[in-house]
Order: structure tokens, then C-alpha cells, then sequence
């Protein structure tokens, strides 16, 4: 069984800035995801598509951080 480990990044913050301001990428810099937060700057958020499906990914706690660790806890 694979052992994941947990980032100190609060999920709730990532949802929240996911879905007021995905468009921007905003949830990407906060998760230190740096040149896809500027991606996302520049595509307006992949049309709305992709910081969309980055919503639903961080309410169901399968987005990760810049070093791979899994943002789990909501506080």
C-alpha cells in the first residue's frame, strides 16, 4: 500500500480560491505551482474549463502541491 503524504496547505483555501478566482490562477500560485498558475493567468483559466475541473479536484482532495503531497485537510 502506497503511503501519500499530506500537505500543510488548507484545503478549503484552495477550494474557495478555485472557485472565485480560478480564472487567474490563483489556487496555483498559493499551491507554489508557479508556471501553471501563470498558464492559467494567461488562458483566462483555460476558458473557465480548467480551473473548473481544478475546482472539483480540490473539493475531492485529489489536487496536489508543488511537491506532490496531497491537499487533504480542510482547516
Amino acid at each position: 500500500m502506497e503511503t501519500t503524504e499530506i500537505s500543510p496547505k488548507s484545503r478549503l483555501a484552495v477550494s474557495l480560491f478555485a472557485w472565485f478566482l480560478g480564472v487567474f490562477g490563483v489556487h496555483r500560485f498559493y499551491l507554489g505551482k508557479i508556471g501553471t498558475g501563470l498558464l492559467m493567468l494567461f488562458t483566462v483559466g483555460g476558458l473557465g474549463i480548467w480551473a473548473l475541473v481544478d475546482f472539483i479536484m480540490a473539493v475531492a482532495g485529489v489536487m496536489k502541491d508543488k511537491d506532490g503531497k496531497l491537499i487533504k485537510n480542510w482547516e
